[in-house]
């Protein structure tokens, strides 16, 4: 009897398949368990106990298949890789089922989250590094290279400034028209302007001058001594204002209106004594009236 057994087996070999199914179904397991286990989809499970290799992904994945199947119902993954061979031999199918080795992984060797999480942690590092390297890289340039004229143009330049004196200050010419009223005596007046704005008043000492504003609008004076006023324009001597007997009121003393007056008959330029030239202090502040 046994011996009848042994010569069916030899004549008529267990599939792969069914050798697998029995190990699971002597194990107490379920496809859906050993799927979870091996991460091969149900149905190519189903394929591999049903012998139907045609109709899985690739007659090449069938080895890596069987393999992951036998680990995970402790049968000899190297037999059966090797019966599978011989039996998709036998089938006739045009596939060369050792070109790739297919492995599922096991989930028990799979990375732990702390292995995962340093992996990822390095990656990130790596990636700043080599942010801030290119940073550096694009914020340092290297300076661009002069052509050789260039540099003679400005070595000879650098020569010339360096031989070059220093120009001598030009002196700044006097403002022209400048009009100055110089008290020869103790003298009182009024400077206003023709919006009637005092621009100066007091009794000025003698040898005191005032010069009046270049930008006064139509400046005019009123005093009783016009006699004891010496009026000069750019320093040249002007005719007097008026005479000393009576008051004098609202007398332009712009340099233009002063030019465009005709001498007065009788009365000659009042001119300050030579020894009162010393005398003649800074202009003092206007006073408000």
């Amino acid at each position: 009897m046994v011996d009848d057994q042994d010569e069916a087996s030899a004549l008529f070999p267990e599939r792969v398949g069914d050798r697998l199914r029995a190990a699971r179904l002597a194990a107490g397991l379920d496809l859906p368990d050993v799927a979870a286990k091996t991460r091969v989809p149900l149905r190519h499970l189903h394929a591999i106990e049903a012998g139907d290799y045609a109709s899985l992904p690739g007659i090449t994945y069938c080895v890596g298949f069987v393999k992951a199947y036998a680990r995970a119902v402790g049968m000899d993954e190297a037999v059966l890789a090797s019966d599978l061979r011989i039996e998709l031999s036998d089938l006739r199918i045009d596939q060369r089922a050792d070109a790739i080795d297919y492995q599922i992984a096991d989930v028990t060797r799979l990375p732990g989250k702390a292995l995962a999480w340093t992996a990822a942690i390095i990656a990130l590092l790596l990636v700043l590094g080599y942010w801030f390297w290119r940073s550096a890289d694009a914020s340092d340039p290297e300076p661009a290279p002069q052509a050789a004229g260039s540099l003679e143009a400005a070595d000879a330049d650098d020569n010339r400034i360096a031989t070059t004196e220093p120009a001598t200050p030009v002196a700044q010419p006097a403002p022209a028209n400048e009009v100055a009223l110089t008290a020869i005596s103790p003298v009182w007046m009024r400077i206003y302007d023709a919006s009637d704005k005092v621009l100066f008043e007091k009794e000025m000492a003698a040898g005191e001058r005032y010069i009046v504003p270049a930008d006064a609008n139509n400046p005019q004076i009123r005093t009783g001594r016009a006699d004891l006023l010496s009026v000069t324009i750019d320093g040249k001597s002007a005719p007097t204002l008026g005479p000393g007997e009576r008051t004098i009121k609202n007398v332009s003393i712009s340099a233009a209106a002063l030019l465009a007056r005709p001498t007065p008959v009788g009365l000659a330029p009042a001119v300050v004594p030579a020894g009162m030239n010393a005398l003649v202090p800074s202009q003092p502040p206007p006073v408000s009236p």
